[in-house]
């Protein structure tokens, strides 16, 4: 299942680039987000960065089907792997479980703002359920990226 967002942000790309590379910023993000635990790691790669970001999360709320998968938590793990301050690539995996999430992530300049740009193919490979899991898992990272969003805008006005 394809899945695509843009998020705008009221500051210079190579600003939202540091924000989106700085380990605080996304363990503020996962605080928000109320996960269970989270390490992130950042490793400078030319003038990109690679990122992970390895959180449990709490599966609270999700319909039976998909707990049945997952479980009472999951843990998830974001690679970004960002070959300069404009773009990278992108997945999210859940060890052990049949989901996996990948594409690309870009920084747009927009007059004297930034566009976020992420652009996802979603997979869960389950017989008959599949479909349902993908739309799912589609709707979490949806969720997600708003809170991201939320607690970025706040990040660049100096919410630190």
């Amino acid at each position: 299942m394809r899945y695509s967002r843009e998020l705008a942000y009221a500051a210079a790309p190579d600003e939202v680039f540091a924000m989106l590379a700085d380990p605080a910023f996304r363990e503020k993000v996962a605080a928000a987000q109320q996960v269970v635990s989270v390490t992130v790691t950042a490793t400078p790669a030319g003038t990109g960065v690679s990122l992970v970001v390895d959180q449990v999360q709490n599966t609270a709320g999700l319909p039976a089907i998909a707990k049945k998968i997952a479980g009472d938590t999951t843990q998830a793990v974001v690679r970004e792997e960002w070959s300069d301050p404009r773009s990278g690539t992108i997945e999210i995996t859940a060890p052990g479980k049949p989901t996996r999430a990948a594409g690309t992530v870009t920084l747009v300049a927009d007059g004297g703002a930034t566009k976020l740009v992420v652009d996802l193919e979603v997979t869960v490979k389950v017989p008959l359920v599949g479909g349902r899991l993908e739309k799912l898992m589609t709707d979490n990272i949806d969720a997600g990226l708003s809170v991201e969003h939320s607690v970025g805008v706040s990040w660049l006005k100096g919410d630190r």
